[in-house]
């Protein structure tokens, strides 16, 4: 029994108060791991009905607290002890920021006379100050009453203006205070319009609107914003409205159906070398469309950029048309203006862009059909596409290199927010976390394709998912390398290459032994099985899938970013 439990009933402790605040605010639901001194805030929130899910690694739950939020439009909760654990979480924490998911991290902190005078307390950090270079905000409460103001500001950083990642510090001694019940009634309460809409400005639209009128080639990038805006009725409505065509960024699969007779994913190069005009919606031309520069690029192309964020404007290139709003409300505006700006596509355009298609739409298949023994990338991805391909209601999480780039051209996404990747900066390790994540937020099947590599980085994590039995299915395409396994030691010694794995390593009996099933697929045929079974059983399940050691390219696509290197 807690010495709380022992006090007047009049009375209750910090601990009670975060839970209470959390309560009023909607939250149903913390990742984290527990100690001290955070854990009896953990079996308090349990006791009040708040879902407690408790990972291996710190950077693992942040991760399911980042996707949660984007899931969602709500910051997922990440609780940590301090120092250490703060620290594992801070990766998640900016990753979240660096690609605008809503989330907090809470994590207990040490006595702070002690930090501030640096005289050596037991996990003793300045949590609050490390934390601002890499989130979006970073707070500390230190008194009990100001427990409701310090999560209603949290909650209004992470998901105001461009959502990220937010830090609040509880201390320890703010934890264990006592306070009132009656004057903690009049400090908690529930946050209001955290994220309000930001309406464009009529002159932006219409600006934006001539431009795009007047397009004889016009394009439509959809980034991960859009997806997270959640306003894919409008956008279909307009594009199917104007006829423009449309490329996806790889978080955004599925605001638009791949399938879509619109999409120009298969004939990117094309359209990125000859669009005259480009509309950003929600996609920001960084390192993940060269800058919007560069030999991939019309040098003379104009941009639209519909951005919450007016600091993103005129990032890399001149935008002639900056939109700055919601993407939803500017949407809701662009589509009302285009009865005065008529469109109609120019047929050369679009005929050119189905020609490409179709072009690379066979080369693809070649590749898929092609069926070597033992299996590449592409043999199992055609395998894993027939199955998902009656299973379009799942989440796909996918991490790698080759693994990444392979499965994002292979696997067709038709709704939104289902393709969960590593996002802006490419980090592996995100997998187990997002997997974990969107099992818990949404309740429905996650099949979670990773590389032997990145599955690494993560991999402990599948203990989590048997322990609360998540409707999980992880593959692991095991070439036995980082980029492949092929790779040999140029120092010539008995020591495996920096490249090289254990390509001989079964993956699938680590499931076992925390009472998952195991499966093991060395060609198409075996693995297209066990994927149906693993979905089917919606248990966690974990298919190891050999594949060629030979097969995979250095860094995927992006090869061109290692430095030249003379000689060998």
């Amino acid at each position: 029994m807690s010495d709380i439990q022992n006090q007047p009933s009049n009375l209750t402790d910090g601990m009670h108060v975060v839970v209470e605040a959390l309560l009023r605010n909607g939250f149903d639901t913390i990742y984290g791991v527990v100690g001290i001194p955070v854990t009896d805030l953990a079996r308090h929130a349990q006791e009040r009905g708040i879902r407690y899910i408790g990972f291996r690694h710190e950077q693992s739950a942040g991760n399911a607290a980042a996707i949660t939020g984007f899931l969602t439009g709500k910051p997922g909760i990440c609780l940590t002890v301090s120092a250490p654990g703060f620290l594992n979480g801070l990766t998640a924490l900016a990753t979240a920021t660096v690609n605008g998911f809503p989330m907090i991290q809470i994590s207990g902190s040490s006595d702070r006379a002690i930090i501030d005078l640096q005289q050596g307390d037991y996990e003793g950090l300045d949590q609050m100050n490390v934390a601002k270079t890499f989130a979006k905000a970073s707070y500390r409460i230190n008194r009990p009453e100001d427990i409701g103001i310090g999560l209603a500001r949290a909650i209004r950083a992470a998901v105001s203006g461009r959502p990220g990642g937010v830090y609040l510090d509880l201390t320890t001694a703010l934890l264990g205070s006592v306070i009132d019940q009656a004057e903690v009634e009049k400090t908690l309460f529930t946050v209001l319009d955290p994220a309000p809409k930001m309406i464009p400005d009529r002159q932006a639209v219409d600006r934006a609107l001539d431009l795009l009128s007047k397009a004889r080639k016009p394009l439509v990038i959809i980034g991960k914003g859009a997806a997270y805006a959640q306003a894919e009725k409008s956008i279909r409505e307009f594009l199917e409205q104007t006829g423009i065509p449309f490329l996806p960024m790889s978080m955004a699969k599925g605001v638009m159906p791949d399938d879509h007779p619109l999409s120009a994913a298969a004939a990117r190069g094309l359209v990125l070398k000859n669009a005259d005009v480009v509309m950003l919606l929600g996609a920001r031309l960084n390192w993940l469309l060269a800058h919007g520069k560069g030999q991939k690029w019309n040098p003379d192309a104009r941009f639209i950029q519909l951005d919450i964020e007016p600091e993103e404007i005129d990032s890399n290139r001149p935008i002639a048309a900056p939109v700055v709003g919601d993407i939803a409300s500017s949407m809701e505006a662009l589509l009302a203006g285009l009865t005065a700006y008529p469109m109609t596509q120019q047929n050369d355009w679009l005929e050119e862009i189905d020609r490409v298609k179709q072009v690379n739409a066979a080369k693809m298949e070649a590749k898929l059909n092609a069926n070597p023994s033992p299996m590449d990338f592409f043999s199992a991805l055609k395998a894993i596409r027939t199955v998902l391909e009656k299973h379009r209601e799942v989440y796909l999480v996918n991490e790698g290199a080759n693994t990444l780039d392979d499965t994002r051209n292979v696997i067709n996404m038709y709704s939104p927010r289902k393709r969960l990747d590593c996002g802006t900066w490419g980090v592996m390790g995100v997998g187990m976390g997002y997997a974990i994540g969107a099992a818990v937020t949404s309740g429905q099947q996650v099949v979670c394709i990773e590389g032997d590599s990145a599955f690494g980085f993560s991999g402990m994590e599948i203990e989590t998912i048997c322990r609360y039995q998540l409707p999980v299915t992880i593959v692991i395409l095991n070439n036995g390398g980082i980029y492949n396994g092929s790779h040999a030691n140029l120092g010539g010694g008995t020591d495996p290459s920096p490249t090289t794995l254990d390509a001989q390593a079964r993956y699938d009996r680590l499931i076992t032994a925390f009472g998952g099933t195991p499966y093991y697929a060395t060609t198409p045929e075996e693995l297209e099985k066990a994927l149906e079974a693993g979905i089917a059983s919606k248990k966690p399940t974990l298919i190891d899938c050999a594949i060629d050691p030979k097969a995979g390219l250095e860094s995927g696509h992006i090869g061109n970013l290692n430095p030249k290197v003379v000689g060998k």
